[in-house]
């Protein structure tokens, strides 16, 4: 913050006269006689002003803001429209001077006063047309627009420490000023980078601020479904090979060197082909530079602000991400905090499963909790084993004790209406074995195993709920597979009966009624299935459980039980060499294994295109 009162203290040097002082100017106005505040006025909005004059007249304005009440807000506005921004140091310190002085006086002003700094926070707009049509928005050629953005938050200070209201105030103005998703990159990115700045000197804000920024990000998100986000890359880089093929083509002769120069790797290979994924992944990655550097100070982990900042982005979390469905980016920021500390990953699991088992809450918040439950255990490579079976256990017993409850009731039926959040919970420990089965396993078949049996995966497959019948086909398959070859449980009869029993679903289309199959009849989703933003990805990676395709002798494998009564020490030949390290764990995704294909289910109240997607 400033210093002391410096502004408020500094006397003005000189005095400007037209007629008289400009306290005669406003008080002949105030009698009627116009002429000389006409006069200010066009000096005021003179564009080739100088920086002397503006100087003379802030020496003035300063000592007579005592007379610039409600009546004068015109004036006020043409003050606050100076450029006193790209002026010399002088201007700016005698500006901010006088910003001091007039909210102090007169906090009728106030809000005008901070949508003008508010407005500084995007780099100054210029218009390039071309037959009508507007080429850019920003000027991203601005020399000096870091010094500019310290120097409105000098001014952002000076008001809110002089005015304790302007809390109050400036919120709806950052909402106001919040640019639309079709500016340019680097106009969002100055704005979010700003607002998140403003959180450092008045963290009272950093709550709503937050959510302002991520309810934005949400939009982005999911106006660009991740198969479409896949389908520009693959254009983009099917268009870059046959201009490059092209170029071959038509310069064979040149030199050596020139090739080499030609083909050095250009930072656009970072951007996005689609523009506004190119726009999310910048933004993502400055949410996520900024998560690090609130939690960290001098570099080592400060426990406590990462323990506050992890409870306003779980409720953010809460009141945003948790309702959306299928949004593919945005909640990665609560899994890189969770990166950060053990601690957090356990708080985060025990936040979702309250969210899951409490009946309280409504069932498509439930269904979804179990998804991301599922999806966190599965892909978070910094969750250990511990940790791990620590949840599936109180997800199975969870589950155990529902099927107590229903399976011999009035209700005792395969309904997702009724049932949505034990399927879910169904499809969460199904879904965690498939990723984790080789780990809860490693060094140990045979305890692995009997705890594996603890679980009574088969009483929870052969339970009238009849989980198998809606879970996703590529969960239930792989599912299967592997508890067949560790003997666990064997599905196959229950599969092949349910997909006799599946009903199809007539759907009416513009060409008439048609015949779908539900496969995703929980209408469930992955949320943290693989992160494909390029920049911001690099935060994500190095803590990511990536599954490797199975080869062909991977799935003969699976096919192949396990015998019980194999002595220890081959249990460890078993698994040597195939026990994932954290580092290399077994990836079968909803989006990644044998093909890559969209639910024919339309998802509903999600946005267009967003469905989840399985694998056959």
């Amino acid at each position: 913050m400033l210093a002391g009162d410096e502004f408020i203290s500094s006397p003005p040097r000189k005095t400007v006269r037209f007629g008289g002082t400009l306290t005669d100017i406003l008080l002949k106005y105030e009698r009627g006689e116009t002429t000389d505040f006409e006069l200010l006025k066009h000096q005021l909005s003179d564009p080739d002003i100088k920086d002397a004059q503006i100087i003379n007249w802030l020496h003035e304005f300063r000592s007579s803001v005592a007379y610039l009440t409600k009546d004068f807000e015109q004036l006020v506005s043409i003050l606050l429209k100076l450029p006193w921004l790209r002026r010399s140091r002088e201007v700016v310190e005698e500006y901010l001077g006088f910003l001091g002085n007039l909210v102090s006086a007169q906090t009728v002003h106030l809000r005008p006063c901070l949508s003008m700094i508010v407005s500084q926070f995007v780099p100054p707009r210029i218009t390039i047309r071309e037959d009508d049509v507007d080429i850019s928005d920003s000027d991203d050629d601005e020399e000096n627009l870091s010094e500019n953005f310290d120097t409105c938050h000098r001014a952002l200070q000076t008001v809110a420490k002089y005015v304790p209201s302007t809390l109050q105030f400036l919120m709806p103005i950052l909402v106001e000023n919040f640019p639309f998703i079709n500016k340019s990159e680097r106009t969002l990115e100055c704005y979010v980078h700003n607002l998140l700045r403003v959180t450092v000197y008045l963290p009272t804000l950093r709550l709503q601020i937050l959510e302002l920024i991520v309810e934005k990000l949400l939009k982005l998100d999911v106006s660009t479904p991740q198969q479409d986000i896949e389908d520009a890359e693959e254009a983009a880089n099917n268009s870059d090979s046959e201009e490059k093929s092209t170029e071959e083509g038509l310069f064979d002769m040149e030199e050596d060197e020139e090739r080499k120069e030609d083909k050095v790797v250009s930072p656009s290979s970072e951007r996005m082909a689609h523009p506004l994924a190119e726009r999310l992944d910048i933004l993502m990655t400055i949410l996520f530079a900024y998560i690090k550097d609130v939690c960290h100070v001098d570099g080592k982990l400060d426990v406590n602000k990462t323990k506050d900042l992890y409870r306003d982005l779980v409720s953010v979390f809460d009141k945003l991400i948790l309702p959306t469905h299928a949004s593919c980016h945005v909640q990665y920021f609560i899994f890189h905090i969770c990166s950060l500390k053990l601690g957090l990953a356990e708080a985060f699991l025990d936040h979702l499963w309250k969210k899951l088992q409490d009946p309280n809450n409504p069932s498509v918040i439930r269904q979804t909790a179990g998804s991301y439950i599922g999806s966190f255990l599965a892909r978070a490579k910094f969750i250990p084993v511990v940790t791990v079976k620590a949840c599936l256990d109180l997800l199975v017993n969870w589950m155990h004790k529902y099927i107590d409850n229903q399976d011999t009731g009035a209700n005792a039926y395969c309904d997702v209406a009724l049932h949505g959040p034990f399927y879910s919970a169904c499809q969460a420990a199904f879904y965690t074995l498939i990723f984790r089965h080789k780990q809860l396993l490693d060094g140990n078949l045979r305890k692995g195993l009997s705890y594996l049996q603890s679980l009574n995966f088969e009483r929870i497959v052969m339970c009238q709920l009849n989980p198998l019948k809606i879970c996703i086909p590529s969960v239930v398959n792989l599912f299967a597979a592997i508890t067949r070859k560790y003997q666990l449980v064997f599905c196959y009869t229950i599969i092949e009966r349910n997909n006799r029993q599946f009903i199809p679903v007539v759907r009416s289309g513009t060409g008439g009624d048609f015949v779908q199959m539900c496969t995703n009849p929980l209408d469930s989703f992955f949320p943290f299935d693989p992160y494909v933003l390029k920049r911001s990805k690099k935060t994500i990676d190095p803590f990511y459980q990536f599954w490797e395709e199975l080869s062909a002798e991977d799935l003969e494998n699976l096919k192949k039980p396990i015998k019980r009564d194999t002595p220890e020490d081959e249990d460890d030949d078993f698994l040597k060499g195939e026990t994932p390290q954290n580092e290399g764990v077994v990836e079968i995704t909803p989006n990644s294994y044998e093909s890559n294909t969209r639910s024919p289910l339309s998802s509903t109240g999600s946005p267009s295109g967003c469905h989840a997607q399985y694998p056959h």
